[in-house]
């Protein structure tokens, strides 16, 4: 990257990451919290409801927003029409689930599931009010006031929740949480914003705008199927306590692979945008990225996937230590997910998005294999299978963007084998470091962290790898700007 673009993504991810850490923080807080206080047969029907929202909000944005990004000068209709699309659809989703929901809840017998809906799915037009704003500060790189309202609709939902849990509310804390996140973040968004829907709807502008945006659609929506499709499949054939605890493995699991992504997305979209046509300059910054989020994430996944038993021992008790085999190997995902969402995201700036429709057909195909083998048999086989198919997909996914960047396959994986290394040894360690201490959780889970932070960090700095030469440069300049 050059400097000026550098440092101005530098900014916007440190922003980001910050807000990010601390939402997943607040959030961490607020789970525990709950989890102490719920059943896990409760929290199996919010994975329902929350499987059939997530597969709705892709329809909501139907890949709008990211055009907006993309888009080298959108006119003042654009921004109004697809405002107008993502509030009338959302509406109209909100109608329909809401409808459907006594024969859902009939079809997986979860009686409560209808009663929850109708309140649960206003998150579908909260999020609709919100998506035109964020899409504007993106293109603006204010990611520092996305950060902030993030972090402020995180607190909030998150207080209320726990509240209403200390006073008997039981689930309906946790849709309340999932609720007042996107109505805080929509009200916040507004009210720090200077844009209006003043000009006039433009049908034309959709149509403009509809090939590359529902081939983005397309593709998520395929995404979002199946990443929720576990949930729907154990829903109906385990019981509801079971599918409570591999949605919470799964949902850790996310805090800090979810912000991360989510972070680097949204900031380096806009950023590989500006310089989509310096071939050489694109491919090293597509590198560097890489580089960075492995080096951050790879020792936070495989990490707690070290300290899973006493971490669920000290944080939730032993109601949720059914969840730490589950945990344990799904973390692995964690490692392999970031890379692909990465060169996702070179192929959604470089692509006409065809060939990211054609991937992800050909992904799932892979994944519906794997499930129609895993899912009869046990939860154990599902997360295994997760995780194979998360190393899959990274694969598949950067074999494609060889065909817009000069990365090969052995730069690839020379820029990651090191950090992949460094991680292991520093797994190893934690591991090795809690065995010899005495039987007490709190005491190993203390160890646990220092050792990795002290190991890897050692390791990082004795073999000087690149990574970590890059992210010290990277917080020097974050600091030094400051």
């Amino acid at each position: 990257m050059n400097g000026e673009l550098k440092e101005r993504v530098a900014r916007g991810v440190a922003w980001s990451m910050a807000e990010k850490i601390g939402t997943a923080l607040v959030q961490m807080g607020v789970r525990i919290v709950l989890l102490r206080l719920l059943l896990p047969e409760d929290l199996g029907v919010v994975a329902v409801l929350m499987a059939f929202s997530t597969v709705a909000l892709v329809v909501v944005d139907s890949g709008f927003s990211q055009t907006l990004i993309r888009k080298a000068a959108p006119e003042p209709g654009d921004f109004t029409s697809v405002f107008v699309f993502n509030v009338a659809v959302s509406l109209a989703l909100y109608l329909l689930l809401t409808a459907v929901s006594p024969f859902v809840a009939a079809y997986y017998d979860m009686p409560l599931l209808a009663q929850l809906a109708p309140v649960f799915y206003l998150l579908l037009p909260a999020n609709a009010l919100g998506v035109v704003q964020m899409a504007r500060f993106a293109r603006q790189f204010r990611f520092a006031l996305l950060s902030k309202v993030t972090f402020a609709a995180s607190v909030a939902s998150g207080f209320a929740a726990v509240v209403m849990a200390l006073a008997g509310w039981g689930i309906w804390s946790i849709v309340a949480q999932q609720v007042l996140t996107l109505l805080v973040r929509a009200a916040l968004l507004w009210w720090l914003s200077d844009w209006r829907p003043r000009a006039s709807f433009d049908g034309a502008a959709l149509r403009r705008m509809a090939p590359y945006s529902f081939r983005l659609m397309a593709s998520d929506l395929i995404s979002a199927l199946y990443n929720k499709l576990p949930q729907f499949a154990l829903g109906r054939m385990y019981a509801s306590e079971t599918l409570g605890y591999f949605d919470q493995a799964q949902k850790l699991k996310d805090l800090p692979v979810a912000s991360t992504t989510i972070a680097v997305q949204g900031v380096t979209f806009p950023a590989l945008s500006k310089i989509r046509d310096d071939r050489e300059r694109f491919a090293e910054s597509y590198r560097q990225i890489v580089m960075v989020v492995a080096f951050v994430l790879f020792p936070v996944m495989l990490g707690m996937s070290a300290v899973a038993p006493d971490m669920f021992a000290v944080l939730l008790g032993e109601r949720w230590m059914p969840t730490v085999p589950y945990f344990e190997t799904i973390c692995l995902a964690g490692l392999f997910y970031p890379v692909a969402q990465v060169a996702l995201n070179v192929l959604k700036v470089q692509s006409d998005g065809a060939v990211i429709v054609r991937l992800e057909v050909v992904k799932k195909v892979v994944l519906t294999a794997i499930f129609c083998v895993t899912i009869p048999r046990s939860v154990d086989a599902v997360v295994r299978g997760l995780v194979l198919f998360a190393l899959f997909e990274m694969a598949v996914n950067f074999l494609a963007t060889t065909r817009y960047t000069s990365l090969t396959l052995l730069r690839f994986v020379r820029t990651l084998l090191p950090v992949a290394l460094t991680a292991a040894a520093m797994y190893f360690s934690v591991r090795l470091s809690v065995r010899l201490l005495p039987d007490d959780a709190l005491l190993r889970l203390a160890a646990g962290i220092a050792v990795g932070v002290v190991s890897y960090a050692g390791f990082a700095a004795l073999f000087r790898l690149e990574a970590f030469r890059e992210t010290v440069v990277l917080l020097r300049s974050q600091l030094l700007h400051r």
